[in-house]
């Protein structure tokens, strides 16, 4: 399973899906970094097949009406430090991955306040 993580969150998540064994992008290793546009986002997830990670509730629009980007995992925890949200990923990251490979189309899993949609 691949993973896009986005602006909002912490480069560390990357580091540590990638120590987990999941190939993961942060916004800040493309070439626009955290200015990197939505839509390119859901172009890089729909090429590389990869999962957009991210607190940007507008993804949900575009994924609900136009079922993009390839998968999507809204972080919805509100005001938490990083620490917390990276054990929060740690408890659920084999949850989450299995119900992205096991989701029927647009069904949602919700843990943690972690969302999954699945296309």
């Amino acid at each position: 399973m691949k993973f896009l993580i986005d602006a909002q969150l912490p480069r560390r998540l990357a580091h540590q899906l990638r120590a987990a064994g999941f190939e993961t992008t942060h916004t800040l290793d493309l070439p626009e970094g955290n200015r990197t546009t939505d839509q390119a986002l859901i172009t890089f997830s729909l090429t590389q097949h990869c999962v957009v990670v991210t607190k940007d509730s507008d993804f949900v629009e575009t994924f609900l009406l136009r079922h993009e980007p390839w998968k999507l995992l809204l972080v919805s925890t509100g005001n938490i430090d990083n620490d917390e949200l990276l054990r929060l990923f740690h408890l659920n990251i084999d949850q989450l991955t299995e119900s992205f490979k096991t989701l029927e189309p647009h069904c949602h899993y919700k843990s943690a306040s972690i969302n999954c949609c699945s296309c």
